[in-house]
């Protein structure tokens, strides 16, 4: 593979016969893959004369390349209808997950009021979340869901094969409940078999940081681990010690998924047990991309609330 390079590249458009021009930045859509999803070209190269691109999921975790030839420049009309269609899941996922919320606030106030009406006023401690994303702007994007969904947290941009070396810094400094460790991924089927973890794209950098993860927090619900992104080594990724983690039938996920999964942990009252279903129905991408073990939950409920907290 030669040096990546970026230049503008002239093709026909099978589809009106029309001059393209692809550059770096440019949103596409594959021909060869019945436009199914929305990808933003990365890098330009080239391998013994063949131009291709390399591509970044818009709204999924995935690392695609493609030929230049066999991609559509997606105009300004288009791109609209499918962000519209995008606002439209992750606002239901939204919903949901405030619905749940609080119908969780309504239970605590009873048991915190032992049932009965009083004055006193009560605070909660949800879970402190730590996500490491190998994604720049995803983690942008999720840092704006965690702050709609109220959940704490810290962003660190860290590349996946960094993050086996750097996460025990990191944890020393944060101190979380919940950790989150995503980025891109993707099974190439040409590497190995399915069980074959050389044959995904970063599914091993998350398995050694979860390993390196759980020689200083080997307890579960100590310290509750979500890992992978699109298409990642889901069994590999859990028994190496994650709580949770993508993708069980090897498919796609959203890229706001893991939020949704940790918001959940990190409302749910920690003498409570989640179960796996009630964490993963919200999600956009549902159980063929997402998954886990029973796990506690980590929100702590204490009372007074201060006249000095007004």
């Amino acid at each position: 593979m030669t040096k990546a390079f970026s230049f503008t590249y002239d093709t026909e458009d099978s589809g009106g016969g029309k001059t393209v021009n692809f550059q770096v930045g440019d949103l596409v859509e594959r021909k060869s893959h019945n436009l199914d999803l929305l990808f933003r070209i990365m890098e330009i190269r080239e391998d013994n004369g063949e131009k291709y691109a390399i591509l970044y999921g818009e709204d999924v975790r995935l690392i695609a390349d493609a030929p230049l030839p066999d991609l559509v420049l997606i105009d300004d009309g288009k791109y609209s209808k499918r962000m519209k269609k995008e606002s439209e899941k992750i606002e239901k996922a939204l919903h949901l997950f405030k619905q749940a919320y609080h119908l969780i606030l309504q239970r605590n106030e009873y048991y915190s009021t032992s049932g009965y009406e009083n004055n006193i006023r009560y605070f909660q401690l949800p879970g402190k979340v730590l996500h490491v994303d190998g994604d720049p702007l995803y983690l942008r994007k999720c840092l704006e869901l965690y702050s709609k969904m109220g959940v704490p947290v810290q962003g660190v941009f860290c590349k996946e094969v960094d993050m086996p070396k750097k996460i025990s810094t990191l944890l020393d400094e944060y101190q979380p409940n919940i950790l989150v460790i995503t980025g891109h991924d993707a099974y190439t089927k040409s590497k190995g078999k399915i069980a074959d973890l050389e044959a995904y794209r970063n599914s091993r950098y998350f398995v050694e940081t979860i390993r390196e993860v759980r020689k200083k927090q080997p307890s579960l619900d100590s310290l509750i681990i979500f890992a992978g992104a699109c298409q990642s080594h889901f069994e590999a990724l859990i028994t190496a010690g994650a709580n949770f983690a993508s993708s069980p039938s090897r498919v796609n996920i959203h890229a706001l998924d893991p939020v949704y999964i940790v918001a959940k942990i990190s409302y749910t009252p920690f003498m409570d047990s989640i179960q796996v279903w009630d964490v993963v129905k919200n999600t956009i991408t549902g159980e063929k991309g997402l998954g886990g073990i029973e796990t506690r939950g980590i929100l702590r409920t204490g009372m007074p609330l201060g006249e000095y907290n007004e």
